[in-house]
């Protein structure tokens, strides 16, 4: 297996265990000393097909989905590892409750659920391009729920006017600037 750091062609096997439908494999490097993970899977005929909005059909594409949770994750502290459990977990349910046909919307929701429980910051990036928003609104609406269970909705509901975080002349922050003149 050629690694992807280094792109030696010497590894070793540390560890394998089955993961669902693939067996996950986490290897060492001999060159560099750097693991990486790889997942080993029978090859077939896609199985499963995906039922878009428009009525079409598609092969189910795995990296589709890895794309999408990649742009939700980019930047936030969760591991490849936390990433690639996500994708194989959504993969598992899937074919556990369809036989052939996977409606698109029953793919969003599942990585959706997966990533609220993951990273909230996460779960809004991917739900604002899932859900396609048309204004502040629905935004905010999506957001709410998660707010309220931290007590944070109040401030969200009622703007920056009226948390007085803004600093506008006659504020409540003005009071404590130097104004300059004194």
């Amino acid at each position: 297996m050629e690694c992807p750091f280094c792109h030696e062609d010497n590894d070793r096997v540390v560890d394998s265990r089955a993961s669902g439908v693939a067996i996950r494999r986490r290897r060492e490097c001999q060159a560099c000393g750097r693991r990486f993970t790889t997942y080993e899977r029978a090859e077939s005929e896609p199985r499963l097909r995906v039922i878009k909005k428009d009525g079409t059909r598609v092969a189910y594409d795995r990296s589709k989905i890895r794309q999408g949770l990649m742009r939700a994750l980019h930047k936030r502290p969760v591991p490849t590892e936390r990433l690639d459990q996500i994708l194989q977990q959504v993969e598992d349910e899937l074919t556990a409750k369809y036989d052939l046909e996977i409606p698109s919307r029953a793919i969003g929701d599942l990585v959706m659920a997966k990533l609220r429980e993951t990273d909230q910051v996460a779960y809004v990036r991917f739900a604002s391009v899932y859900r396609d928003f048309k204004d502040v609104s629905q935004f905010v609406e999506e957001v709410e729920p998660m707010l309220s269970q931290r007590g944070g909705a109040a401030s969200i509901a009622r703007g920056p006017e009226a948390s007085g975080t803004r600093g506008e002349a006659g504020g409540p922050r003005d009071k404590d600037r130097p104004t300059g003149g004194d």
